[in-house]
């Protein structure tokens, strides 16, 4: 099957298509993860973006109903060097076991056979550009044309189509893993999970710590969320420009002081927005999963996985209000902070992950210790 993937510059890539048959558009980004290809195409943070994988072969260990982060493919297309066609692993089975078959399944078109080294490059160069991704027959002049009218991740409200509709408890037993996890601590506190796309991995690390955990819609008011008492708040990632969604940064306002605060990646950007902070677009963002990052309280290097596109602007922080926590070693972008008074904090990128493979998982011990804190203080 034929296939093209044009760039709103006029650079353009032919290659072989695998998937679905299908025509896509979005932001073309990409990520330097050497693994876990499953969990990033159902990631909803890559919701309205045509994800590029720079290393080579993808798809040898297969697919399987475990390594998700979502119930569904969120990325609009897929970008790889070669997909393999032949997994080997115990774990991939089924009717759906390679990722061309996983991509069809769900309507999902792929690209392989290009030169992603200078796709890459370009992005990395000369910043992300929007695309459309073809498979099947296609007009070169027409779909690069069509390439320079996407629409800007900024023009769209991605969270709306990825959150859940309505309040919901989190279920592990619908999402278990295979691998023998250590045993979950027993119930001791509520957290309220605004979910603005949430990964499913944040979900079952907090119910592992004892926390029964309730999802909350992004459009949620802070009333809603504090009728159900939560011992504690936490704000997910997601996809999409922070500065579009008003609506939960006007939620978040109601939160700060009521419970304690954790914000995840976008959850960061819209906690710094709530306390009047800025946010802009990074050149090309960050997505892998080798990005150190230091904690400036400790002075310790975490290496971490991110996946986001903009990034908080440190100068329009009030430093009266809050303090940034953690730096980015790769540009010194803003990479954690936290209220001077109040128990709220955040980071720029994913403690649920574990590409270190444990550096950052004391956020969520921190966000624990807060909230019993918290309640002591009101007993």
């Amino acid at each position: 099957m034929q296939a093209i993937l044009a760039l709103e510059d006029g650079n353009y890539f032919e290659g072989e298509g695998f998937g679905a048959e299908a025509r896509v558009e979005g932001e073309v980004c990409f990520n330097t993860s050497l693994t876990g290809y499953q969990e990033i195409l159902t990631d909803p943070s890559y919701a309205g973006q045509i994800v590029t994988l720079t290393y080579p072969e993808i798809g040898n260990y297969g697919v399987n109903a475990e390594d998700v982060e979502s119930t569904r493919i969120q990325a609009a297309g897929f970008v790889v060097k070669n997909v393999c066609p032949y997994p080997s692993n115990f774990r991939a089975g089924g009717k759906i076991s390679t990722v061309s078959d996983y991509l069809k399944s769900q309507g999902i078109p792929g690209i392989q056979g290009i030169d992603t080294r200078r796709l890459t490059r370009i992005l990395r160069e000369t910043g992300a550009k929007n695309g459309v991704l073809v498979t099947g027959a296609y007009d070169l002049q027409e779909v690069l044309a069509a390439a320079r009218k996407v629409r800007s991740l900024s023009e769209t409200d991605f969270v709306a189509k990825v959150t859940v509709a309505e309040n919901c408890e989190w279920e592990t037993g619908e999402h278990e893993i295979s691998f023998v996890a250590p045993a979950a601590r027993p119930v001791k506190w509520t957290i309220a999970a605004i979910d603005y796309g949430a990964k499913h991995n944040i979900l079952r690390k907090l119910h592992d710590l004892g926390a029964k955990v309730i999802r909350f819609p992004a459009t949620a008011t802070a009333a809603e969320v504090l009728a159900v008492n939560p011992d504690g708040i936490l704000l997910s990632n997601g996809p999409g420009d922070p500065a579009v969604l008003d609506y939960a940064v006007e939620t978040i306002r109601g939160l700060v002081g009521k419970r304690p605060i954790f914000g995840i990646c976008l959850g960061h950007q819209l906690l710094a927005r709530a306390l009047g902070g800025e946010t802009f677009k990074l050149k090309f963002g960050h997505r892998g999963g080798n990005h150190p990052v230091q904690d400036l309280r400790t002075h310790k290097v975490e290496i971490t996985s991110q996946n986001h596109g903009f990034a908080v602007d440190p100068a329009s922080i009030d430093s009266s209000i809050a303090e940034v926590t953690h730096i980015n070693l790769n540009d010194n972008t803003v990479a954690g902070l936290r209220h001077k008074s109040l128990p709220a904090y955040s980071v720029q990128y994913h403690p649920e992950a574990s590409p270190g493979p444990k550096d950052s998982h004391y956020l969520f011990e921190e966000f624990l210790a807060s909230i019993e804190k918290f309640a002591a203080a009101k007993t």
